[in-house]
């Protein structure tokens, strides 16, 4: 590990090494390229959707950084993370497969992301379709995809809710009519300090008939485990009971297995409508954790239940394009459906509170002798979602064009918590469960209403003006129980109930509450093009995340917040597409920050918290100097920080002396006296989990070796800076730091017309980074500040995956 002044060497080191990579990159092709032509080929043109329309990427006056099949492949990309480290703009939390929370920009306050938080703030779509669930978007394989586009900043006119900070969208290779084939892949690799993975992946495309096609797609995919839980014991000072994790001593037990398929069929109806229904569907199971906890050693825990994640679901999707005149009619619909099973490790929350405050003096059998207050929980979250969009939209060659119509979607998320400890009193166990401390089982409905449009008008040849608009509605309900027994607690859980179950598995019901809202967003956009390879572009733009419910009784729904974007772009290609050079600089003003953390009896609590101020600048530059040769780079710095102190309990004035609400007493309830209020972080303090600086650097040279073969050697470097782990500067001081790491990856393969063979290398020096932190209770409680315990705190931190090396083939018929 670095740490001191190391660790600011290293930055410095890697910041200028990057930087003078780039400039040399720069000076090195120059010169020569003028004199190149388009001899031995410029830069491929990608093609995007991302304004609704079929555009080449460097017509789009919008921040986009755009992946397509080829890049995604030289990039050896399998799933999200993958592909999010070479995305300067976007930073991520993640608690392994199927959990991670993404931002864009610096829009991050880092939150707590469970079932009772806010919406996430970028979104995530399939196509046509959103697949951002209440938790978070799925953890699709990406295999024989079209694209992935991260689209930057605030999107809120044609994507609504959950795009406040920007949105991802991934686009599926759709069905070719009239021609046959397909492809397979093998790959075998072995991860440092762990086990050894695999996948096997195939796609076929056949015509049916002169007018239909299906394409049919599976993957197969088995991750090796890096992670050991090594043996240790917890006693439990108020009963002297102890007890270890013998049972759960596992090397490299973190281990995935992923498999899945996706079919498409495309229908021409006649020459102006075509059908193009999709059904795809994926099972992840996932076991252990992905952290290290502290105190240990590197890729080591010590966790004392079974840990395991079932995840699957499916999503039937429509697509339906034709002509009304001239106009182009686009509707989208889908229907998704997610089951997650888990079972987590709760020791740290029993074990922490035992030592802190006694709680496993009250932890006891039905002869009333004291028992093991070992936690775990066992749930079962249950989403669905349907969405539909209907749109219009004028020919894209005239000088005055539109598009716009109609959004409506509707998620729901049946949630079931089991907080369970073997062998508790009838009378401590929530009724109707087997052994339960605690239990919430609730269900959370999540409406989104909207009408939308943007009219773009070429002023002149050159200048052409963009208005657009988004009016929604939105309309959030959570009803349920949540919390202890009567028996446990006099006035939560059971206790405060006010009527009988409304939901189904639940002894009774504690919580029935709503929020909604109308309101709208706005962008408006002016783009000059010098010529056909230069345009200039400014916006003003602005995104949202609708409000919700706070599931404690005494705290108020949370309201929406809000993201205004001012933004400055240029986009160019030049020396006859051999260099490509697209910036962004931009400012951000955040207002009334929806800020989640874990409160009393570790229920979350979100609070409108204030405002921020984001400025920063990305980049990316792609370079072909000479034959086989790219060279690309991309980067963004960020300086986000909040505007107005944060306190415990928000008021209009962000006056932290002023007091709270009457939340909680002593013992965690109400007591009749307002809270006392304190500054958790002053203005200026650094928002979370973002770097100030990401950047990447790929260089690959293609050549033929003779007889119908061609290869590649490629190398790529990924820097990630240093980020705050919390906004509250007291937690941050618990958590710690995410300090700054690099990561390189190199390949070299050969190909022919119909099989491929790669080598790679992930992680070639093997560095241990870290890409999040967590916790199981509040940090002051499972943080241990005070180090009173005998093992001191346990904090997770979660690495980067250790040195991959794969072997890669392919086959193509």
């Amino acid at each position: 590990m670095v740490h001191g002044h190391d660790q600011r060497a290293e930055l410095r080191l890697t910041r200028v090494s990057l930087g003078f990579g780039l400039l040399a990159s720069t000076m090195f092709v120059t010169p020569a390229l003028a004199q190149q032509g388009a001899a031995g080929g410029g830069i491929q043109e990608i093609v995007v959707t991302a304004q609704k329309r079929v555009e080449n990427l460097q017509d789009v006056p919008i921040a986009i950084t755009a992946f397509g099949t080829e890049k995604l492949d030289e990039l050896q990309v399998t799933d999200f993370d993958d592909y999010a480290r070479y995305l300067p703009s976007l930073s991520y939390q993640t608690s392994g497969p199927g959990g991670s929370n993404v931002y864009f920009r610096g829009v991050a306050s880092g939150e707590v992301a469970n079932h009772s938080a806010s919406l996430p703030s970028v979104g995530t779509y399939l196509d046509e379709q959103p697949i951002t669930t209440i938790q978070g978007a799925l953890d699709i394989h990406i295999y024989d995809i079209a694209r992935v586009e991260a689209l930057a900043g605030p999107q809120g006119t044609l994507y609504g809710a959950s795009s406040q900070a920007g949105t991802i969208r991934i686009i599926t290779n759709k069905p070719e009519l009239g021609k046959f084939y397909g492809g397979a892949d093998l790959e075998l690799n072995t991860v440092a300090h762990g086990g050894q993975g695999y996948i096997g992946e195939a796609f076929i495309n056949a015509p049916i008939s002169d007018n239909m096609a299906v394409r049919v797609v599976g993957w197969y995919k088995k991750d090796a485990g890096f992670i050991d839980n090594i043996p240790g014991t917890l006693n439990f000072p108020s009963s002297g009971i102890a007890f270890d994790n013998a049972p759960f001593v596992k090397k490299d037990y973190n281990d995935v297995e992923t498999y899945g398929g996706r079919a498409a069929l495309k229908i021409d109806l006649d020459d102006n409508w075509t059908l193009t229904p999709q059904v795809m569907g994926q099972k992840q199971v996932s076991h252990g954790t992905f952290a290290q906890e502290s105190g240990l050693g590197e890729l080591q825990v010590q966790q004392f239940n079974p840990e395991r994640f079932d995840d699957r679901w499916y999503q039937a999707s429509m697509t339906i394009e034709g002509k009304i005149g001239s106009f182009d009619l686009t509707y989208a619909g889908s229907y998704l459906k997610r089951t997650v099973r888990g079972q987590s490790d709760y020791a740290d929350y029993a074990y922490f509170y035992d030592k802190l405050f006694g709680s496993g003096e009250f932890i006891y059998d039905n002869m009333g002798n004291p028992i093991n207050p070992n936690q775990y929980i066992v749930s079962t979250d249950r989403f669905t979602k349907q969405s539909h969009e209907l749109r219009l939209a004028s020919p894209g060659e005239n000088r005055v064009r539109f598009i716009g119509g109609l959004f409506y979607q509707v998620q729901k998320h049946n949630i079931e918590q089991n907080y369970v400890i073997d062998g508790l009193a009838d009378v401590l166990t929530v009724t109707g469960t087997d052994s339960d401390i605690w239990y919430t089982k609730q269900i959370r409905k999540d409406r989104d209403y909207a009408i939308f449009g943007e009219l773009a008008a070429d002023v002149t040849d050159k200048l052409t003006v963009t208005l657009g608009a988004r009016v929604f509605r939105y309309n959030n309900t959570l009803v349920g129980f949540f919390g202890y027994s009567a028996g446990y607690s006099s006035r939560t859980g059971e206790a405060a109930c006010f009527g009988p179950p409304i939901v189904g598995g639940s002894p009774c019901t504690n919580l029935d509450k709503g929020t909604k809202d109308t309101d709208f967003t706005h962008r408006i956009n002016l783009t000059y093009k010098f010529n056909d390879d230069v345009l200039l572009y400014g916006t003003v733009s602005r995104g949202f995340r609708p409000g919700g419910i706070n599931r404690r009784g005494t705290l108020p729904p949370y309201q929406p917040d809000f993201i205004d974007n001012y933004e400055i772009g240029l986009k160019s290609t030049l020396f006859d597409r051999r260099v490509r050079f697209n910036m962004a600089v931009y400012q951000l003003n955040w207002t009334g920050i929806q800020l989640s953390f874990l409160g009393a009896n570790g229920l979350t609590e979100i609070r409108n918290a204030g405002d921020a101020r984001i400025r920063g600048a990305e980049m990316d530059l792609t370079v072909k100097p000479f034959g086989g040769l790219t060279l690309s780079a991309g980067g963004s710095y960020n300086d986000a920080k909040i505007t107005k102190d944060f306190c415990k309990f928000a008021n209009l004035e962000f006056d932290c002396t002023i007091p709270g609400p009457d939340i909680t007493g002593p013992d965690g309830d109400p007591d009749g006296i307002p809270d006392d209020n304190e500054q958790l972080a002053p203005a200026g303090t650094r928002l979370p989990i973002t770097a100030k600086f990401k950047g990447n650097i790929v260089a690959r040279y293609d050549f033929a070796l003779g007889g119908g073969r061609d290869a590649h050697l490629q190398a790529g470097v990924v820097y990630e800076g240093r980020r705050t782990s919390d906004l509250r500067l007291v937690e941050r001081a618990i958590t710690g730091n995410l300090p700054a790491y690099t990561t390189v990856d190199i390949s070299a393969g050969v190909s022919s017309d119909r099989w491929s063979l790669q080598l790679f290398a992930r992680n070639l020096f093997d560095k241990n980074g870290a890409v999040g932190k967590t916790i199981q209770c509040g940090e002051t409680i499972c943080g241990d500040p005070d180090g009173v315990s005998a093992i001191g705190g346990k904090i997770y931190t979660y690495p980067t995956q250790p040195r991959t090396i794969g072997l890669k083939l392919g086959t193509k018929f």
